[in-house]
This record gives structure tokens, sequence and C-alpha cells, in this order.
């Protein structure tokens, strides 16, 4: 019995050896395995880890993590790099976008942060006015649409002022919204807000301004004239001299970059009334009272004569008698030298009718005579002539 006890205590001894020992053996195969592995920094689209590997390449490491290298990734050493303690590895999935410059599509695979590295990394020839859609901040992902407007040089003319400018803009409108400008209710642009914009375009921003102007002025008399039978044809007497009133107009004033270029009366107020001036004109005939002479007493002489009128070169519309030609155009008068026919005589001209001796002038001498016509026409038909005159008494 004792024998038997005995066995079975050794029996369990060796059993509890034997797992220790296995333990201790497993332990140390861990141990060993953990030991032996290589530290790696990885990061990974960004984002920082660190990593412990028994892989002896990159691209085992890689694989080991199922990440699949495409042609346009970003790996900071090549695939085939040993691994080391403490290596260090960058990888940047590429990312497709689609890219939009002015208005010409193209796909494009890149390993950018940000919208700003993209437009650095790419051969675009962007100029500082350039446009880049989304914002420059704006992190990259897949699929993503980047739109890049190339500015061009345009001419504002701001009401008169004018500057050159960078603009993407496609409409006329949506420039002057890039550059800050407001139109008014009145304000017109050429060309109109919906044209496109093309280089070098010159964008003029008319400024109008609708404006009241008030202004005094004078309100010129009336000249009214009245017949007298007692004043001899071409006499005049003022009767009540004329005065001037004052009117108040009101008007509507446009204005384009400050300067007037219409201006239409609304209304107008008298302020003071005007005075008329009166005139009287005198109305007795002295055709009439030539043709009253008595043709038996007349003296009869033969003259050379010519014509001339009111405005001809010299002539003047006022007789040396003082008759005004141009208020008594249908006047039958003569120019005389008053040592051969009195000034005022009555006289009777062949061809031409009775008439007044009542001018004079620097080149009638002698028996000579200039007939009055009030028409340039009919004084050249007249011409010269050699007529009989009769001076009636």
């Amino acid at each position: 019995m004792k024998n038997l006890l005995s066995r079975t205590m050794s029996k369990k001894r060796w059993t509890i050896f034997i797992a220790s020992f296995l333990v201790f053996a497993a332990a140390i195969c861990f141990i060993t395995f953990e030991t032996t592995k290589k530290t790696v920094a990885m990061t990974i689209d960004g984002k920082r880890k660190v990593i412990k590997t028994h892989a002896d390449t990159v691209g085992e490491i890689l694989a080991d993590m199922n990440i699949n290298l495409h042609n346009h990734d970003y790996l900071s050493l090549p695939v085939e790099t040993k691994v080391k303690d403490q290596l260090t590895v960058e990888w940047m999935p590429a990312k497709k976008v689609t890219v939009t410059v002015d208005g010409k599509k193209e796909e494009v695979w890149t390993t950018a942060g940000t919208i700003q590295e993209f437009v650095k990394e790419g051969d675009f020839g962007l100029h500082q006015y350039d446009q880049v859609e989304p914002n420059k901040d704006t992190k990259i992902y897949k699929d993503m649409n980047i739109v890049i407007k190339k500015a061009f040089p345009v001419t504002l003319n701001n009401g008169g002022k004018k500057k050159k400018v960078w603009s993407t803009s496609t409409t006329v409108g949506d420039f002057l919204k890039q550059q800050g400008i407001v139109l008014e209710e009145l304000d017109r642009t050429n060309p109109e807000t919906n044209q496109k914009v093309k280089p070098n375009d010159v964008i003029k921003v008319i400024r109008v301004k609708k404006v009241t102007d008030v202004v005094e002025e004078p309100l010129e008399y009336a000249v009214v004239t009245q017949k007298d039978s007692n004043l001899s044809m071409g006499e005049k007497k003022v009767i009540q001299h004329g005065q001037n009133g004052l009117v108040q107009k009101l008007y509507e004033v446009i204005k384009e970059n400050g300067k007037e270029v219409s201006r239409s009366l609304v209304r107008k107020n008298i302020l003071k009334d005007s005075k008329s001036k009166v005139v009287a004109v005198g109305s007795k005939s002295l055709t009439n009272q030539v043709s009253r002479g008595n043709m038996d007493t007349a003296r009869e002489l033969y003259v050379n004569s010519t014509a001339y009128t009111a405005n001809c070169n010299g002539c003047s519309s006022r007789t040396a008698t003082g008759i005004n030609l141009n208020a008594n155009p249908g006047i039958k008068l003569i120019a005389v030298d008053p040592r051969v026919i009195p000034l005022g005589s009555k006289v009777y001209v062949e061809g031409y009718g009775y008439a007044i001796a009542g001018d004079t002038g620097g080149a009638i001498r002698g028996n000579m005579i200039d007939v009055y016509f009030s028409s340039t026409s009919d004084a050249y038909r007249w011409g010269r002539r050699y007529v009989k005159i009769r001076i009636l008494k």
C-alpha cells in the first residue's frame, strides 16, 4: 500500500514538471519572438502609428497591413528597402480629382493634402489674381472637382476714373460684384451687365444723377406797335417804355459722371410781370404824297441811273432823311445829288414810277440817281439806265 502511494505521487510530480516546462518554453519563445521584432514608425494617409514587425522589406510591411500600392501613391522609401529598427516610412494614397481650367477638364492623380498643396505641385502657371475653387485650405478628397479660373486684364472706367484690373468673371455683372461696385437705380454700364467679359475689355460704369435746378431769368418785355396816320411812313414814336419782368424756372437736370447731358423745364413761376413797350409807327404814305404832285409844273432832265438795296455793301437801312428802309420795304425812293435835285422832292422816274428824293450817296454826283429796290434781284434787273426824270413841285 505504501509503495503504491509513493508511485502515484511520483507521477504527479512529473506531470507538473512537464507542464511547467512547456509553459516556460512557450514563454521563452514568445518573449524571443516579440523581442526580435523591429520597431517601425508608419505615417499612413497623414496618420502616424508605430508598429513592430518581422517583415524584411517595406513592401512586406505594406502587404502585412493589406495596403495595395498604386502607381501614383507616395511612398517615402522604395518597397525593396530592408526593414531596420526605428525605420520611418510614410505612405500617402493618390486620389483622382477632376481639374477644370478655363472650361477645359482633365483627370489628375494627386497625393496633395489640400487644394493649396495641389496647385503648388501642379504645373498650372497660376497668377496671383487667378481664382481657385474650392478654397485653397480645403482638403483633397476622392473624385473632387477643382475649378481654376485664369485672370485676364480689364480696364475699369468707374464714373470717369480709369484703372487696370484683373478679372476672372464671365459677365459684366459678376465683374462689378468682384470689384465691389454697387450700381445705383439710374446708373448704367457699357457693355450691359449680362454681356460677357473678354480680355482687354473696357468696362464703363456711367453714374447717372437726376437733380433739380432752380434759376431766375428776366422776362423780356414785348414790343407793341400801333399805326399812327399823323406820322410819316417810317417814323416811330415811343408811347410807353418797356420793362422786363422776372420768371423763376424749375429744371430737371440729368448728369452723367458729373456732366450735364440734358435739361427739361418742369414748371415756371412769374415772380414779376413785364411791361410792354408801345411804339407808334407812321402810316402816312410818301408814295401817295408824291403821286399828288403837279405834273404840269414838273422840271424834266435826263440822268444816269443805278440801283441799290438797303443791304448792299456800303449801304445803310436808314436814309439821309431818316427813313427806315427795312420798315418800309415797299417805298419808292431815289438817292440824288442835292445840288441838282433837292432832298424831299417829289419825282417821277420813267420805268420806276413816283418816288421821293430821300437819300444821298458818295458816288452820286451831278445828273445821276440811285434807285431803291427792296429786292436784290430787282436791283440787278434795273442795272444801269439813262432815264428821264420829272421833278414835281
